[in-house]
């Protein structure tokens, strides 16, 4: 494990959160598609040179770093012909399959300048939901790092399907960091912090950091732009997922790659959660796939809020097919989500016993459907 980066003056820094995430011996950085790429010129080649020497600056002094690079679609678009980002799925996944290539040659040639070999991860969500999969990546990461190459990270987009995928690179970069270990994500991208509006419109306030939930109140989140699929809605809800991670967060601008990666007073920080969710908590509540819903009436609901057990009576409806040890959303009577859990009963149980006293039913099924050790409320 590398050491901490002694060249950040811990003194300088305005707040603990800052310090944790400029000190961090593990990090995870996300670069955004308008940092990498241009809408008619493809990849910015010498944008990502700057982006490697900052990100080469911070290895130097002696801290482990992931990539996780979007810009595989984009660039992709100038190659092809294409003169807008497509919406079509077959379209995408062509233009990835030629971007990604063009993309992970443009890293290995740009560290190759500091003598860095860089390894291509590429995810797809189903790699992240199936634990023998996750073990596998993280052993790929883990792996990558001790030989000393760089692990770039990116979405498969040339499989994934609306089905499967991340959604957008800043959720897959709060998993990475999750899975790899790390302790501090930086989201870079077009934009210099959380604003408590439009920054557009010239009245917003930059929020500088986030403590809690509080801090976000009134805060409006748009999605991206031309060239991504995120935005600012994507990159709070990656900062709420690293924060159950434990994992603080630096949301900057990629331009000031060089001073966030380097301790300087930019952008937003986010603080992670005080105590960690353990890795099967974290993995129920955000990286499994779910097989099945349950649905609980208000009092269920309420226990849940209190991590109790999710009992038979509790329930009164059961969508999808799925079996025992699967992980099922857990949703009340309006249909919204309450909970995600791992079911100790298959679809067919669970619908027999639905309404029913724990103690009318048989010796064999007298087990919470899903026991509070099993059930993760993500409210």
């Amino acid at each position: 494990m590398a050491t901490t980066d002694r060249s950040v003056d811990p003194t300088a820094l305005t707040s603990p959160v800052r310090t944790q995430i400029a000190t961090a011996r593990s990090i995870v950085v996300k670069i955004g598609s308008s940092a990498l790429t241009d809408l008619h010129e493809g990849l910015a080649l010498d944008r990502l040179d700057r982006l490697a020497d900052a990100l080469q600056a911070r290895m130097a002094a002696g801290t482990d770093v992931i990539v996780v690079s979007s810009g595989a679609i984009g660039a992709g678009l100038a190659p092809l012909g294409l003169r807008r980002r497509p919406t079509d799925l077959a379209t995408k996944q062509a233009a990835a399959s030629v971007g990604q290539l063009a993309l992970a040659h443009a890293w290995g040639t740009s560290f190759a300048r500091h003598g860095r070999t860089v390894g291509q991860v590429l995810l797809t969500a189903h790699d992240i939901s199936r634990r023998s999969h996750h073990a596998n990546a993280q052993r790929t990461l883990d792996r990558l790092r001790s030989l000393g190459a760089v692990a770039v990270v990116n979405e498969n987009d040339t499989v994934a399907t609306d089905e499967i995928r991340f959604g957008d690179n800043d959720r897959l970069a709060a998993l990475v960091a999750h899975l790899a270990g790390a302790t501090a994500l930086f989201l870079l991208s077009d934009v210099d912090g959380l604003y408590d509006g439009d920054p557009r419109k010239g009245d917003a306030r930059l929020i500088p950091e986030v403590a809690g939930a509080a801090d976000l109140d009134g805060v409006v989140a748009g999605s991206g732009g031309a060239l991504g699929t995120g935005g600012m809605a994507s990159k709070l809800s990656a900062a709420r997922l690293a924060a159950d991670a434990g994992v603080p967060v630096l949301l900057a601008a990629a331009s000031d790659a060089a001073a966030a990666l380097g301790g300087a007073d930019v952008g937003t920080a986010f603080a992670a959660r005080p105590a960690r969710m353990s890795a099967r908590r974290f993995w129920v509540r955000h990286a499994a796939e779910t097989r099945g819903r349950l649905i609980v009436d208000d009092g269920a609901a309420a226990a849940i809020a209190r991590r109790a057990s999710l009992l038979p009576a509790g329930v009164v409806g059961a969508d999808g097919v799925f079996g025992a040890g699967d992980v099922v959303e857990v949703v009340g009577t309006d249909g919204v989500l309450r909970a995600r859990g791992v079911t100790a009963y298959d679809s067919d149980e669970v619908t027999a016993m639905i309404g029913r006293s724990t103690a009318d039913l048989p010796e064999g099924l007298r087990r919470a459907v899903v026991h509070a050790d099993d059930l993760v409320a993500t409210a």
